[in-house]
């Protein structure tokens, strides 16, 4: 028996000031959890109210200021305070160590001041909703934003401080995935997880400064008049327009890359089948990484860039398609002669594969000029954009987060409860969601308070849908909470994967392992190996 058995991250340290100043990856991954689980909570509220408000057209329960503003605060909460953080800070933070053999990241003083930004910056997004809100939709499109009473400033700074945060973050996975793998672990032997983290990473340090940039200046405009952006003051909105989108295309793939990498693991495992295309799908990670700087003019078809650069731009959108098209073949292609489990991991991966491939090629579409034009601002781009952003990245932290429970606090959930949570946000999802094409294709605008009747039935289902995918989420709240004080003990390697960080216990020890990590086997040889309570052996030795 380990010398150290019973005792873990969680309980090895005691008292609120062991987590305040806690240089363990592990622990600033769970506190980062909590941080975007509460986020997560405000921007489904708000989600909850729009969808109520809009059951039927006219004034219902909000005005239509505060509607505005409800609109806004959902997507600025849920880009910048849950998903861009959610994967990559969160569950990166804590399984990326793991599972490449290390005791910790790189810079672990780094790591902590991190989290203090991304709580600093939390804080001000939070002033900003108490302080008049903001009504400009999350991308704060001058000139409006320069213009209007609400609280911008407070609001944009916040996005500011986030920022550094992520930056630093990337940092650290950069200096953490180069440095401290284990012996053994060369590049083509790390998990594909651990291969989206650092293409995320790249885009992550090479993009955020745009935006930051962009903010800052959107601030002095504001505060002092200068004519950066207003058309009135000698500005160029459509700059703004170019600067934002630069950054917030490929902060499209900060969110759905680390996605992938988690369905990437949760195919393998469950199917128990060495990964098709492996260097296909880790090359294809780094693709995506590049060629999202080179698409952000699809986003401004309408706003008089000229015919030649729109073509361009909208055939480098349908060249990005490739590298997605490329993962999600050989996931199929994974799970093609598989001995599948359907256990509920597996389900949020599979509801990944479906709901994102109905986003990426509606993305196809939307890059076709001529779709785009009569597209542009209607509901068929808010489908479209959900599909790929819930559909696939939040989906997919939600596979992974059921997938590494077991890890992160060494209990089991109710299995059967999971499935259920599963099913219920899929079906209310596309309830939602797909409603909301036929809503565009018939020419609904979004972020409309008011409406047409016709439209009403078309509403009313989507509404009805926001309540179940609501079900689903309270229902998974409820089997998670309940784990953490009467859940089942965990195993060491409940799921029988191959990867590291399912070769210590659950949870794991404060340094991670008890011994220094050599590795002798690749992350996908399912037809070589296989584990059998806990212990990874070689088939050949079962055999005879």
């Amino acid at each position: 028996m380990s010398s150290t058995a019973g005792v873990n991250y969680l309980n090895e340290f005691k008292g609120i000031k062991s987590w305040l100043y806690t240089l363990d990856h592990k622990r600033i991954g769970v506190m980062y959890l909590f941080g975007v689980m509460i986020s997560f909570l405000l921007g489904g509220i708000f989600a909850v109210v729009i969808r109520l408000e809009l059951m039927s057209p006219g004034m219902d329960i909000i005005t239509a200021d505060t509607y505005n503003q409800m609109f806004t605060l959902h997507g600025a909460v849920m880009i910048f305070l849950f998903i861009i953080p959610a994967i990559p800070a969160a569950i990166g933070n804590f399984v990326l160590p793991l599972m490449i053999g290390a005791k910790d990241v790189a810079f672990p003083r780094l790591n902590l001041t991190s989290w203090y930004i991304y709580i600093i910056g939390a804080v001000f997004a939070l002033y900003s909703i108490v302080a008049g809100a903001v009504d400009t939709g999350w991308t704060f499109y001058a000139p409006y934003s320069t213009t209007t009473s609400t609280a911008v400033i407070s609001m944009t700074l916040g996005a500011f401080i986030l920022g550094f945060s992520s930056i630093f973050t990337g940092v650290n996975f950069i200096a953490t995935v180069h440095k401290l793998r284990a012996p053994g672990m060369t590049w083509f032997k790390m998990p594909l997880m651990v291969w989206a983290l650092y293409a995320t990473a790249v885009i992550q340090i090479l993009a955020t400064p745009v935006l930051g940039i962009t903010l800052v200046l959107l601030i002095l405009e504001r505060a002092f008049g200068i004519g950066i952006f207003d058309a009135a003051m000698g500005g160029d909105p459509v700059l703004f327009q170019h600067f934002f989108w630069f950054y917030s295309h490929p902060a499209v793939y900060i969110m759905v890359l680390p996605g992938m990498g988690i369905i990437s693991e949760l195919i393998a495992t469950f199917s128990q089948k060495k990964i098709f295309g492996y260097k296909l799908i880790a090359y294809s990670s780094m693709a995506i990484a590049l060629i999202s700087f080179l698409v952000w003019g699809h986003h401004m078809f309408t706003s008089g860039q000229s015919e030649l650069a729109a073509v361009v731009f909208s055939f480098l959108t349908f060249f990005v398609g490739i590298p997605s098209g490329v993962k999600m073949f050989n996931w199929m292609a994974t799970m093609y002669k598989g001995r599948i489990k359907l256990d509920a991991p597996m389900l949020w991966a599979m509801s990944f594969m479906f709901l994102f491939a109905i986003g990426g090629f509606t993305g196809i579409m939307l890059g076709a000029i001529s779709i785009d034009i009569h597209m542009h601002d209607t509901y068929f781009v808010v489908a479209h954009f959900h599909y790929t952003m819930m559909g696939g990245t939040v989906i997919a932290f939600f596979g992974g987060l059921h997938y590494w429970w077991p890890k992160i606090w060494g209990r089991m959930y109710n299995e059967t409860l999971a499935k259920w949570s599963a099913i219920l946000v899929f079906v209310g999802f596309n309830m939602t969601f797909f409603t909301q094409f036929f809503l565009g294709s018939q020419g609904m605008p979004r972020r409309y308070y008011n409406y047409l009747d016709k439209f009403q039935p078309l509403h009313a289902f989507s509404s009805y849908g926001s309540w179940v995918l609501a079900a689903g989420f309270v229902l998974m709240a409820v089997y998670l909470i309940h784990s953490l004080f009467k859940g089942e003990k965990a195993p060491e390697n409940p799921w029988g994967s191959l990867t590291l960080e399912w070769q210590t216990q659950s949870p794991p020890i404060h340094h991670n392992f008890e011994n220094d990590v050599v590795l002798d086997h690749d992350p996908y040889d399912y037809d070589t190996r296989m584990v059998i309570d806990d212990k990874l052996i070689k088939k050949e030795d079962t055999e005879g």
